[in-house]
Parts: structure tokens; sequence; C-alpha cells
């Protein structure tokens, strides 16, 4: 008997410390600031003019819905636990404790899946994100290695359950690709990917060379939130320059013998956006605002001074010394993460979007940090 006891006291102990760390962790989300702005919201979509603007409307409707569900999961959980808690001190001997213990083991899982989304409270965490893939310098292996990425962003976006949707693609001369600009739509895609904004290196025997040499390759990954519309971005008529051109890509007869395709220099930063992919001129233009958008507030939230200078180009130099990523097939195989120093031998199932690990590795490292 009392065996049981014991057993039953430390299975409390464990349901109380389980509820203490739901608590902090519900603080740390700020869960009490959300509940407010559901308040707001539900009164917003109550109003009769709400559905005036469709496309704004469903963006405060998904908002609304998302903040709900996050609420809900975590009530939910705190809920099961005080139930849970309760049983166990009314319990004694009863031989409850197989059960309590399972249900303890459940809910401590729960809660760890709930915690991760502590490191994607970032101001745009929760957005859609607007990635770039530049090749460097080395020619086909470059842009061989450009495509590649490109495969591999969109792999690990298919796992998560993202919609995808090039916006603008120049294809490489013999192979892959010299760039490359894609959204990945769905909630927190910008938290999850953040991870990748840097240069990858990748060491490989070249498919290119008859001599079958060891070559080095270098790309550069952009990583942007996409912005709602009433973020405060300001583009001015007067900053901005449109040229059309006629697209090059693979969309069908009228895509290619118009000049839909659209190009916007915003000529205070020299910050430069195509987008080719859509049918339309109108839909190039309004697709290349929006990327825009986001390029000019990520400028606005930088700082330092150096790195607006970088921002001002297109991105930092994709060689060597840069890199936050090395993909190694030869001599030997691994990936190794040069931020948290996070490392995994098995390079093709990283290459086929086995990214989560990875990810995961910096957003721990940065917990504490800025950006």
């Amino acid at each position: 008997m009392h065996l049981f006891v014991f057993y039953m006291q430390e299975l409390i102990k464990g349901l109380e410390e389980l509820q203490k760390k739901i608590a902090t962790t519900q603080g740390l989300l700020g869960l009490g600031t959300k509940k407010k702005e559901i308040k707001k919201l539900e009164t917003r979509v109550n109003k009769p003019d709400f559905w005036k603007n469709q496309e704004k409307a469903r963006q405060v409707s998904q908002g609304l819905s998302d903040l709900q569900t996050e609420v809900e999961e975590w009530e939910g959980l705190d809920r099961e636990v005080d139930e849970t808690l309760e049983l166990a001190k009314e319990a004694g001997g009863s031989g409850l404790e197989k059960e309590i213990k399972k249900k303890l083991n459940e809910m401590q899982k729960k809660f760890e899946e709930f915690e991760f989304f502590v490191l994607l409270n970032g101001k745009y965490d929760k957005n859609s994100a607007v990635m770039a893939i530049h090749a460097g310098a080395g020619g086909d292996d470059a842009q061989d290695w450009a495509e590649m990425l490109l495969r591999m962003f969109l792999r690990y976006a298919e796992k998560k359950g993202y919609k995808t949707k090039i916006i603008d693609k120049s294809e490489g001369g013999e192979a892959g690709i010299k760039s490359v600009v894609f959204e990945v739509i769905g909630k927190h895609a910008y938290g999850f990917l953040k991870s990748e904004a840097g240069v990858h290196r990748l060491v490989r025997i070249s498919p290119f060379d008859a001599e079958k040499m060891r070559h080095t390759s270098f790309a550069m990954v952009e990583v942007l939130p996409e912005l709602e519309d009433d973020v405060g971005v300001e583009i001015k008529p007067d900053d901005i320059r449109i040229d059309t051109f006629m697209s090059g890509g693979h969309g069908g007869q009228s895509v290619n013998t118009t000049y839909s395709a659209v190009r916007i220099v915003h000529e205070p930063t020299k910050i430069t956006v195509s987008c080719q992919n859509e049918r339309s001129q109108a839909q190039n233009k309004e697709t290349a605002l929006k990327v825009l958008k986001s390029r000019l507030q990520q400028y606005m939230d930088t700082e330092k001074e150096e790195e607006k200078q970088k921002l001002r180009g297109e991105f930092k130099e994709a060689a060597w010394g840069n890199q936050i990523r090395s993909y190694v097939l030869h001599p030997y195989k691994m990936v190794k993460d040069h931020r948290t120093n996070f490392e995994v031998q098995d390079v093709d199932a990283v290459l086929d979007g086995g990214l989560d690990e990875f990810v995961e590795a910096y957003l721990r490292s940065r917990v504490g940090k800025q950006g």
C-alpha cells in the first residue's frame, strides 16, 4: 500500500510541475493579450461592411481562426491537467495509477509540441514567406546547386502542408537556374524558413567535369515574411521605376509573346524585384509590389548600416567565408550548420526536404537573441 501511495505522490508531483510549466509558457506566449485581440477581431468580423473587401476579410478571418485555435488548444490542455490532478488526489490506492501515468505522458508530449511554438513568436513568424535563391559564381555547378536547393525547399514545404508558387525564375545556360523567387504560403512558413537565409555551400564530384574533379559551389538564399496589406510600408509612386519585358518562362503562348513580365526598382534603396510567372502584366505588377513591400520592411527593420548596405544590393556574395551551412557529398557525406554546429550524415534525406532538425536547432539557438 505504501508503494502505491508513494507512486501516486510522484504522479501528483509530475502533474503539478506540468501545471506550472503550462502557466509559464502561456505567459511567454502572451495568451492574455491574444484573448483581448480575439474579442477585437470578433467585433470587427461582425460589422455589416466587413466583407466589402473580400481579400482583406479573408486575411482577418484566418487570423482570428488561428488565434482562437491556439487559445483553445492551451486552455484545453490546462483543463485536462487540472482534471487529471484532481482525479489523482482523490484516487488514493484505487488502482488508477497506470491510467493516470498514461494520461500524464500524453499531456507532457502534447505540451512539448505546443511549447515549440514559443520559438515561433517573432514579429512576422506566423506569416507566409517569400524566398529567393541566387546561384553564386561557378557556372553550371552553381546553377545546378541552386536548382537542387529549390527542390529541397519545395519538398520541405510539401511535407509541412504549405502551398508554393513560383513568382520569377531565370533558367541556367546549360543546367539549373540562375535565380528563382517563390512564395511559401501557410501559417508559420516564415518562422520555420527564416533559418535558411544565407549562403549554402555544396562540395561534390562535379557532374559537369569530364575529369571528375571535386568542386565547391555556392548559392544564396533570401527569406522574407509576406506582409499583410495594413502593414505600414508606404511605396510612393515617385520612388519606383517600373519596366516591362517579355517573359522568358514556360507559361504558354500568351505569356511568352507579350510584355507581361514586370521589374520594379525602388530608387531610394535600389532594391529591385521582378515577376514574370503570372498571366498578365497587372498580376505581375501586383505580385512584384507585394515582394517589394516585404523587402522594404526588412530594410526598415534593419538597424545596422552595414546590413542596410547589403540589402541595397540583392544579397551578400555567395562565396567562401559567408556560408551558413555546408553539404558535403565527397569525400564523405555530411550536412553541417555552421551557426549551431548541428550536423547529420544523411545528406540525401536533407536534400529531399528533411530540414526539421536544422530548423529546430537554429530556432533554439536564437532564444534570448534578436532576429
